[in-house]
């Protein structure tokens, strides 16, 4: 298998060539990576949205000793999705619905915070297989409509991709509930992802209520932290080791448990 690198055009142009040839293979753009079947969109995975087993298993519809079950069996087939509508754990029309969103959600995320470097797998597969093929086309609309409404809301991005915080005077109160639960998880260490995979939601919803929250004043990108202190180490010939820094490590934690 060959891998292409491409500088030279944007994502969508690039989704658009595969789409015109008809090609099989997986795009991957520096936040994440579209899986395409004879030009039509498979799957889309992005390190800012929940994953589909997470969305499954956290929202109760698949059990995650279930969800594992079948990537070990099926995953090597680029089976899993079929696997778990043929054992029963999942019906077609919600594996389908739950899917279209994920899709949806990451394919946003991989476009929206995309950089310059392209790479093309021709023949890659993703394990969990085709549910429901999507036309590029319908995909960047899609993605170009949730950009501006989210622009719409509130124009800074950084919201959806920086650990977050709450300012002053933020209160849950007289939010409507949905906003008063993503309101709690802002804790200054989570990112919309870990909010949005914490409440079992999808992340355009998440982003949404987030957006809405920084408009109204109530939360805003966390500082970024500061250089942890350098403290040398007694006889130790002049070495120095860092102080290690609480709010880091649980920064780490909360990505490992979002992973």
């Amino acid at each position: 298998m060959t891998t292409a690198a491409s500088t030279d055009a944007t994502a969508p142009e690039r989704l658009g060539t595969l789409a015109a040839d008809h090609a099989t293979g997986a795009l991957s753009t520096e936040s994440g990576i579209f899986y395409l079947s004879a030009g039509r969109v498979i799957h889309v995975e992005s390190p800012y949205s929940p994953d589909l087993g997470d969305l499954l298993t956290r929202s109760g519809a698949v059990a995650p000793a279930g969800w594992w079950e079948a990537v070990e069996r099926a995953g090597a087939g680029h089976r899993v999705g079929r696997h778990l509508v043929d054992s029963g754990r999942l019906t077609a029309g919600a594996l389908e619905l739950c899917h279209l969103g994920a899709l949806f959600d990451a394919a946003y995320c991989a476009l929206a915070h995309d950089g310059a470097t392209l790479r093309f797998r021709p023949g890659a597969a993703h394990w969990l297989g085709a549910v429901r093929p999507v036309p590029v086309a319908t995909v960047l609309r899609e993605s170009w409509r949730r950009r501006d409404l989210l622009h719409r809301i509130w124009p800074d991005p950084a919201v959806d991709t920086a650990p977050l915080t709450r300012l002053p005077g933020a209160d849950p109160a007289e939010l409507p509930p949905r906003r008063a639960r993503t309101l709690a998880l802002v804790d200054g260490v989570r990112t919309a992802a870990q909010i949005a995979s914490a409440l079992a939601h999808r992340t355009f919803h998440t982003l949404v209520e987030l957006r809405r929250l920084a408009a109204d004043g109530m939360i805003t990108p966390a500082p970024p932290l500061p250089a942890a202190p350098v403290v040398p180490v007694p006889g130790a010939g002049g070495a120095a080791w860092d102080e290690p820094d609480t709010a880091l490590l649980r920064r780490l934690l909360g990505a490992l448990e979002a992973l």
